[in-house]
Formats: C-alpha cells, sequence, structure tokens
C-alpha cells in the first residue's frame, strides 16, 4: 500500500517578520527535518535550536529552532515538525524548494493539515467549523464564540440531542417487537412524550442561529430617511472619518454606501441609502430600490428625519418605522423634536453637525446590537452556520412528523432520519459532500 504523503506549508502569514513557521505533517516529516538539520533525533515537544542546511550542497539556509511531534499525540494524529526561522520570504522559500524535492513530500492544500486532524478523529465538523471562524474572528464576540465552539460546547449539544433520538428509536422499535396487550396502559404516550421533549430542545436549538450568525457575520444597520435630513453626515459621525459624500443637493447618495464598525464586541456594518422618494430620473430611482432592499434586509434601522420638517407625517420614511427601528431627528440645532407620534423608544435628537445627541445614539445603538447577537454567558452555544441549521430543521420536520404518526413503523423511520441528520451536523455520517468545501475555507498552512 503507498505510503501517504507528507504534507508541509508556512503555518504563519507571508510578509518580513521576526519569526516565521513552516509545518510539515505525515510519515515523512521527521525524516525531512532529520536532513535539514543533520541530526537523526529530537525530543518529543521540545524546543531545539538547530542550523538548517542544504542536504544536496551543505549551504547554510538559516539557524532557528526545530521541535517534533509523533503521532497519534500531534494536532494531525500524524508525525508533525515545526521549523521556526527567521521571518524571510528567502528563507522559506529556500526551505519549501528543498522540501517540494525529497519524495513523498508535497505542498499542503488548503485546510489540509485541518482535515487530517478531522479524519484522525482529533475533532469533529463543527470544532473544525469553528477553528475556521477563530482564524477569522475580528471581534471580541466572535473569538469568543469561536473558542466556545471548538471546545466542544456546540458539538455536545447535537450529541446530546442525538442520543436522545437514538434512545426514542430504540423505545419505539422494543414497543413494536411486543404485542399491544402485553404493554403497560400510557406506554404509546410515552414515547410521544419523548419526542415532544426532543422536539421542544431542538426548535429551540433551531432558533438560536439567529444570533449565532449575527454574531459570527455582523449585525446589519440600514440609515433610511428622505432627502437632506443628514443621513450621510449621521453615518460619516458614527464612523468617525467621511465615508459618505454630503452635499446640500438632494438626491446626492445614489447607491448605498456601508461602513464597519465594531459595537459590544460584535461586528456592525452601516450602510448609508439614497433618500425616499419620488424620484426625478433613471439613476436615482435605481438607488432608491436598492436602498429600499438594504432597509428590508437589516438587522436594525435608523430612521432619520430632520428636526427642521418634524414630524413630517408624509414622509414616505414612516412606513419603515416599527419595533425594529430607533428613529433619529437630525439638526437638532436648527429645531426641536416636539410633537410627533407616541413611540417607545423616543425619538432621539442629534445633531451631526455639531455632535450634540450622539452619546444616547451610540448608547441606544448598543443596547439595540446586544439585544439582537445578546446571549448571556453560561447560556447554551448557538449554531453559528446555515449548514448546521439547514440540517437541524431537517431533523425537526422529520420529528414533526414522527409525532403524527400513527403507525409506529413509520413513526421509528422518521426518528431515524432525524439521528442521521444530527449526526451529519458534527461529522458522524455522510459528510464527504461538504468536506472540500468546509476545508476550503482555511488558508494554505492550517
Amino acid at each position: 500500500m503507498e505510503e501517504r504523503a507528507t504534507i508541509f506549508a508556512p503555518a504563519t502569514a507571508p510578509g518580513r517578520a521576526g519569526v516565521a513557521v513552516l509545518r510539515l505533517s505525515g510519515p515523512q516529516a521527521f525524516a525531512a527535518l532529520a536532513a535539514l538539520c543533520g541530526r537523526a533525533a529530537f525530543p518529543p515537544r521540545a524546543m531545539v535550536s538547530v542550523r538548517f542546511s542544504d542536504p544536496e550542497t551543505g549551504e547554510a539556509i538559516d539557524r532557528g529552532l526545530a521541535v517534533c511531534f509523533p503521532g497519534p499525540a500531534s494536532f494531525t494524529g500524524e508525525d508533525v515538525a515545526e521549523l521556526h526561522v527567521h521571518g524571510s520570504a528567502a528563507v522559506l522559500e529556500r526551505l519549501a524548494g528543498v522540501l517540494a524535492g525529497r519524495p513523498g513530500v508535497r505542498w499542503a492544500e488548503p485546510g489540509e493539515f485541518t482535515r487530517r486532524a478531522f479524519e484522525a478523529g482529533k475533532m469533529d465538523l463543527t470544532e473544525t467549523e469553528a477553528l475556521a471562524d477563530l482564524l477569522a474572528a475580528e471581534t471580541e464576540a466572535q473569538r469568543r464564540q469561536a473558542v466556545r465552539q471548538m471546545d466542544g460546547a456546540l458539538s455536545r449539544r447535537f450529541e446530546d440531542l442525538r442520543n436522545r433520538a437514538v434512545e426514542v428509536r430504540a423505545f419505539i422499535e422494543a414497543v413494536i417487537d411486543f404485542p399491544e396487550d402485553e404493554l403497560p396502559a400510557g406506554t404509546r404516550d410515552r414515547g410521544l412524550t419523548m419526542i415532544a421533549g426532543l422536539k421542544a430542545d431542538l426548535a429551540e436549538l433551531v432558533d438560536s442561529a439567529r444570533i449565532g450568525c449575527r454574531v459570527r457575520q455582523g449585525v446589519t444597520v440600514a440609515v433610511l430617511g428622505a432627502p437632506n435630513v443628514g443621513k450621510s453626515s449621521l453615518v460619516n459621525r458614527l464612523a468617525g472619518w467621511d465615508v459618505a459624500i454630503v452635499s446640500a443637493t438632494a438626491g446626492t447618495t445614489r447607491d448605498r454606501v456601508s461602513v464597519d464598525l465594531a459595537l459590544e464586541g460584535l461586528p456592525v456594518t452601516v450602510t448609508d441609502t439614497a433618500g425616499l422618494r419620488a424620484a426625478a430620473e433613471e439613476i436615482e430611482a435605481e438607488g432608491i430600490r436598492r436602498a429600499e432592499r438594504a432597509v428590508a434586509d437589516a438587522d436594525l434601522r435608523l430612521a432619520v428625519f430632520s428636526a427642521e420638517t418634524w414630524p413630517a407625517p408624509e414622509d414616505p420614511t414612516w412606513r419603515w418605522v416599527d419595533s425594529g427601528a430607533l428613529v433619529v431627528v437630525n439638526k437638532a440645532d436648527l429645531g426641536g423634536v416636539a410633537g410627533g407620534p407616541p413611540m417607545k423608544p423616543p425619538p432621539i435628537a442629534v445633531s451631526a453637525l455639531t455632535g450634540a445627541g450622539f452619546d444616547a445614539l451610540a448608547d441606544a445603538l448598543r443596547a439595540r446590537v446586544r439585544a439582537l447577537a445578546g446571549r448571556q454567558a453560561g447560556e447554551a452555544p448557538p449554531i453559528t452556520r446555515e449548514r448546521h441549521r439547514a440540517l437541524a430543521a431537517a431533523a425537526l420536520v422529520a420529528l414533526e412528523r414522527a409525532q403524527a404518526q400513527t403507525q409506529q413503523e413509520l413513526q421509528a423511520e422518521d426518528v431515524r432520519l432525524a439521528i442521521r441528520e444530527l449526526g451529519r451536523i458534527t461529522g458522524r455520517i455522510d459528510v464527504e459532500d461538504v468536506l472540500d468545501r468546509i476545508f476550503g475555507e482555511f488558508c494554505i498552512g492550517k
């Protein structure tokens, strides 16, 4: 049987740095390291100072540190070697050239180290996805969620549901094997109660995707209003720099302009949209159509009015004002916010020109962001990806069918289908079709 290839790749980002790490994994990892260092043995998991040289010419390449992780006690479950060298592109290129010339050694594909860890049983699919999320994390909330999922919190929740589903199926099939007259009264009702409890917990988990995905992907905020109410000035003030063009000419903003912020440790995308009004020409009309799509898709809406015309009952912005909106009255330096319909919370008066009221607006934004993505510490971990949600929802549909079945054989089959969908989430079964897509998200070297 042909020996599995040994793979290598830099594990640190390209560019000049003090230190770079080159990682190898596979049966030839230690032999390749020995050839580079002229040293046959290395103590496990201990840094050793070495001189890296070209084994063909003896020419020195660099001085650095080497460490060996014998399998299966390694990240991939295989023999793993790491070369810690100076962060020079020339050093890495020369070392990579030497390694690529060795028999049985090749460059790693994106995510191949992590895929080998998955195949070795070092982590399940939810944990590998969490590792990808951690590598991409830009905010504190994203980091916390990814670390928690990497520690197996979400995996344990799915496995608990799957184990309960297995128990339900075993109970139903045991009932099938016995004539009804040999069973205690209420046995069938007990099975239905088990299904109902499992379904309720799974439904709660599916619903958690709204929160988990917002932490992972961010919260979207659309700033909407009529022309010249100061939407662009408000966005610029929130961003702290001139993101959008500000002009007294109505209809200046024709397309969406977005800026990324971080609030409450979460990524927030604030989008300035075209002014809502009856468009005078085709380009502005298209900008308004795009604005309305952005408003409809946003997690939160900032409905902006001008103090000069407040409460502007004919303003088309009002049709977007509901419990998912914050009403902002801009240009408070030119007028007040008296009158208007009663609403909770009340309108927030600000001046994008002077900055007045922006502390109150920022506090209100933070409160809404907390509410949109606000799971408290200690709560069960949420679903974080659409793949999880779709499979969990399919399992939920199967349980709903099982609950409605009058024939226990069909009920058992629906429970079996729920078990299968839950198993696909963690990678227990039937996952070949998603592996390439999942591991393709990783950078080379991880």
